[in-house]
C-alpha cells in the first residue's frame, strides 16, 4: 500500500507534468488529462483542470470503478484510463487534444509506417478509432483495445491517448507523437511519402531490441 508521503509525490508529479503539456502546447485550457496508477486505484487530473490551475491538492483519487471523495469530480474522461489500467500494464495514461494529432484523427486516419520513430509506439502505425461520444464507455473500450498492441493511439474526431510505464515516460510519447503527426502532415504537402515496408520493419525492431532502444510495448 502506497503511503501518504508518495501519494502526496505522485501527487506532485502529476500537477508538475500537467503543467509541462500546456508550456509544450499539447493542451490548451482545460482539454486533456493526465493519470497515474496507485495500488488498486488511480490519481486522475480533476474536470476543469488547466494548466494554470492545476495544483496536488485538486488531483482525484478514484477507484478503476469510478468511486472518489473529495470536491473537486474528477475528469469526464477516467473511464477511458480506467479501462487502460485493466486492460494493459500501463503506470501511467496521458490524453491530449494537441493541433496535429486532432487533425489526423479529425480525418479518421491512421499514422502510417513512414518514418522508423513511429515504430517506437510498438508497431508499424498509429492506429485511429472511430469516432464516440467523449466520457463514454464506449470511448473507453474502443481506446483501451487500441492500446493493447500499441503504446498510443488517435481517438477519432477528438485527440491522442497514450499509455507508459511512468508518467514521464507517457508525457514523452504524447509530444513525440504530436511531433509525428506534424511531420506527416508536412510530408503529404509534398505528396504521398514512402512507407516502410514489411522487411524494414523487421529489421528496426530486431535492432531495437539489440540495442534496447526504448521499450515499446
Amino acid at each position: 500500500m502506497t503511503d501518504s508521503t508518495d501519494e502526496q509525490a505522485l501527487r506532485a508529479e502529476l500537477a508538475e507534468q500537467y503543467r509541462q503539456l500546456g508550456v509544450a502546447g499539447l493542451n490548451e485550457l482545460s482539454s486533456g488529462n493526465v493519470s497515474i496508477r496507485i495500488d488498486d486505484d488511480m490519481l486522475i487530473s480533476p474536470s476543469g483542470a488547466s494548466a494554470e490551475n492545476i495544483e496536488p491538492d485538486v488531483v482525484v483519487r478514484m477507484s478503476l470503478d469510478g468511486e472518489w471523495q473529495g470536491e473537486r469530480k474528477p475528469s469526464s474522461e477516467w473511464r477511458m484510463h480506467a479501462a487502460i489500467y485493466k486492460n494493459t500494464r500501463a503506470s501511467a495514461v496521458v490524453h491530449t487534444h494537441s493541433d496535429y494529432c486532432v487533425a489526423l484523427s479529425c480525418q479518421g486516419q491512421d499514422l502510417p509506417g513512414f518514418h522508423y520513430l513511429v515504430g517506437t509506439f510498438g508497431g508499424s502505425d498509429v492506429p485511429c478509432t472511430t469516432y464516440k461520444t467523449f466520457g463514454s464507455e464506449e470511448l473507453a473500450e474502443s481506446a483501451a483495445q487500441a492500446l493493447q498492441k500499441r503504446t498510443a493511439c488517435l481517438l477519432g474526431s477528438h485527440g491522442m491517448i497514450c499509455r507508459g510505464r511512468n508518467l514521464g515516460q507517457a508525457v514523452m510519447l504524447a509530444h513525440r507523437l504530436e511531433i509525428m503527426c506534424r511531420q506527416y502532415v508536412l510530408t503529404r504537402q509534398q505528396g504521398e511519402p514512402y512507407l516502410l515496408t514489411d522487411a524494414e520493419w523487421a529489421d528496426f525492431f530486431d535492432r531495437a531490441k539489440k540495442i534496447s532502444y526504448g521499450k515499446f510495448i
